[in-house]
């Protein structure tokens, strides 16, 4: 590569006129810039560091070294299917006259505010594709999305309908990915991309995230580091199947595709009908993982988080507790345990409904939202009732997807099913998915919200669970259009949240899928917050909470203390899930009263660091990944107050100990570093407990916070003299 190419480092350059249409889209930090080609096509020319307002754009056309004309050919905004470009394409066609291609051209664009939509239109079929991007400047987020449309008198179909291409020229690159399984979510993985393609995606419907998260970074020129280096990060807003793409071309040249999964899902467009296709979100960091982390963690708080400013409720979940083995007597207890807790909130679980076939397990009762007469003869508003009395607010699980063969609504309701005619039925979990392409199926869904409200207005949570994958695919309702299903599915939910959340405003609610099986950012439009895993060891969610906040804020990440790992201390237990959104899914009776004050006590603790503890200013400074020490900051925004948690794994026997560097400080100031959550009569070791150092000195310097001790946790506030 000429050194004019390596300081044009992630340019794309085409052969332009110098009259070509640019269009420029910018952040604070990033720049992207289209321009139009003599044949009307639209092409990226830079993606990159934003650049001066003294920067002429117009240089961009000059030819780079090493590009052949085969080349810029594919460098095309929206490239389709059966054209030129010879890579994967981002759109594909069937016209009503069996042509399988459409050439899109440049009409015009807007620009108002912070969105630029670009017109791209084919000049022989009446088929249009709006290009839109929206810029999130402060927080370097760009948004993008596609809307098609066409005016054929027959049927079209669309084969593939991405959300974005985007092009990148470095020396090599390197995917981290997030692979998943239940209990196992957010598992990253790295891997150098040579020429050819990489694959990540979904296919699985209701429960899109079982096996691979929605979210990639790719290092641009190293391996994707921390706190250095260029990294592309990247997740895809849709609650359902994705598809990411990363094609290194034979001029070495990156692709990154992302959108919908079209597998399994050609989809009949209707005449006059706008298809839009999901949200793709970018950010382009010149400073490694961290800073890209902290721009989605702040973009989330401030766009995109359902009640991003509003409070969050600590709770006590029954489930570990009962399971399905409860009745009023029980539960009525388990609100006194909520009270001595100082919770703000307790959650009934799963298996309080059903009469004809009562949820005793999760073989029956599913999609009878009725009341289980002889376990809570009183019903939910006596509970309500109850847990106000004990000074805690009322939660419920619902699974209102879902549908148990056993049960009254599928001996009702069979065509609202989604199962295979004339074969068997597969069973996941001993459910079933109930059809939200149905109209009817979209009304009854929300009634189950709306009936629970209506009876019991002072519900303020809901557990929303998902547990079962779409199987059996195919919709009685769709008929012959079953390519619509996995999009239409996704559609309907959307409509129903639209509807819970016009009416209940005020209701938070969790976003679960038989653990992280959901966790996309536009479902979180609608939820509060989202069950990261039902793997509560705390070993295994050091790694799921390291995984999930290189996206996603702690305000949003449901992190409970239950049973799970004994050999880990209830002490380790609680500092773990206090790093997310606290909850208990423990029984106190079991504890010891020194274990039971703990709780206490750390409760009052994170009430009081809310604010920091959910601060989207997070530097990740120990990974577990690298040794047997995990250490993570947060830093309030002013800088005058910070949290370090500090875990001990299974350290090695006489291991070197370092010190940690602290980020994120003000270097002139001088803060008092001071361990908090100490267990009943327990004084703190750290040597750096009750002193004051510089900001200067503590990034610089560093403290030691961790030890050679087995599975042993502190919590040391940071506080600005």
């Amino acid at each position: 590569m000429t050194k004019r190419a390596l300081l044009f480092s992630y340019f794309l350059v085409l052969f332009l006129p110098l009259s070509a249409q640019t269009i420029s889209i910018s952040t604070d930090h990033t720049q992207l810039v289209l321009q139009v080609n003599s044949q009307k096509r639209l092409c990226q020319t830079y993606l990159g560091e934003r650049l001066s307002e003294q920067t002429d754009l117009s240089q961009l056309e000059m030819p780079q070294a090493g590009l052949s004309s085969s080349c810029i050919r594919g460098l095309e905004v929206y490239p389709v299917m059966g054209t030129e470009d010879y890579y994967e394409p981002t759109f594909e066609i069937h016209h009503a006259d069996g042509n399988p291609t459409s050439v899109l051209k440049y009409v015009k664009h807007s620009q108002q505010g912070n969105e630029t939509s670009i017109v791209l239109r084919d000049e022989v079929y009446p088929v249009d594709v709006t290009l839109y991007y929206k810029v999130f400047e402060r927080e370097d987020i760009i948004q993008q999305w596609a809307e098609i449309r066409h005016e054929e008198k027959g049927k079209v179909y669309l084969g593939r309908y991405a959300s974005s291409m985007l092009y990148f020229e470095a020396p090599n690159y390197y995917l981290t990915e997030f692979a998943s399984d239940w209990a196992k979510e957010m598992q990253m993985l790295d891997q150098e991309l040579k020429f050819g393609k990489k694959v990540v995606d979904s296919r699985l419907g209701t429960r899109a995230n079982l096996m691979a998260q929605p979210f990639f970074e790719v290092g641009l020129g190293g391996p994707v580091r921390e706190n250095e280096g260029t990294v592309l990060m990247g997740t895809l807003g849709w609650t359902g199947n994705f598809r990411f793409t990363f094609e290194v071309d034979n001029q070495h040249i990156l692709r990154v595709v992302s959108g919908i999964n079209h597998d399994a899902s050609t989809y009949l467009l209707k005449k006059s009908d706008t298809f839009r296709t999901a949200d793709f979100f970018f950010t382009l960091s010149q400073n490694g993982l961290g800073e890209g982390s902290r721009r989605f963690q702040r973009w989330m708080m401030n766009h995109q988080l359902h009640k991003a400013k509003d409070d969050r409720m600590t709770l006590l979940n029954n489930w570990e507790n009962t399971y399905f083995d409860f009745n009023e007597e029980k539960l009525v207890a388990l609100f006194s345990e909520a009270k001595d807790l100082g919770v703000d909130l307790f959650l009934l679980d799963d298996g309080w409904f059903g009469n004809k076939y009562p949820r005793k397990d999760d073989h029956a009762g599913l999609g009878d939202w009725q009341v289980t007469q002889d376990k809570l003869p009183q019903g939910i508003p006596y509970l309500v009732k109850k847990a106000k009395e004990n000074g805690v607010n009322f939660g419920i699980w619902i699974e209102p997807e879902m549908v148990n063969p056993k049960s009254e609504l599928a001996e009702k309701h069979p065509d609202w099913l989604i199962q295979l005619p004339s074969r068997d039925t597969y069973y996941f979990r001993n459910q079933m998915v109930l059809d939200l392409c149905n109209p009817k199926v979209q009304d009854f869904v929300f009634s189950v919200v709306d009936d629970l409200m209506q009876e019991n207005p002072e519900i303020k949570f809901m557990k929303w669970d998902c547990n079962s994958p779409i199987t059996n695919i195919y919709s009685p309702y769709l008929k012959e259009n079953q390519g619509n299903l996995y999009v239409d599915y996704v559609r309907g939910l959307y409509k129903v949240l639209d509807r819970v959340q016009a009416k209940y405003p005020d209701l938070y609610m969790m976003m679960c899928s038989g653990g992280g099986g959901r966790s996309d950012v536009t479902g979180l439009r609608y939820f509060t917050e989202f069950w990261c895993s039902d793997n509560t060891d705390p070993i295994e969610r050091l790694f799921i909470q390291w995984g999930y906040s290189h996206f996603m804020p702690a305000k949003a990440m449901c992190a409970h203390v239950t049973e799970w790992n004994r050999r880990a201390s209830i002490k380790f237990r609680v500092d773990v899930a206090f790093q997310g959104k606290l909850g208990f899914d423990i029984g106190l009776k079991g504890l010891s009263n020194d274990d039971r004050q703990y709780c206490r006590e750390a409760i009052k603790e994170y009430k009081r660091l809310k604010e920091v503890v959910w601060s989207p200013n997070l530097y990740r400074l120990v990974s577990p990944y690298e040794g047997q020490h995990c250490v993570v900051q947060r830093v309030n925004d002013s800088k005058d107050k910070s949290i370090v948690f500090a875990y001990d794994i299974h350290p090695r026997y006489g291991e070197s100990l370092l010190n940690t560097r602290l980020q994120g400080l003000d270097a002139s100031a001088k803060y008092k570093v001071k361990e908090i959550c100490l267990m009943p009569g327990k004084q703190s070791w750290l040597p750096c407990n009750n002193k004051v150092y510089t900001g200067d000195y503590l990034m610089k310097v560093g403290i030691k916070v961790t030890s050679t001790n087995d599975l042993v946790s502190h919590i040391i506030e940071v506080m600005k003299e």
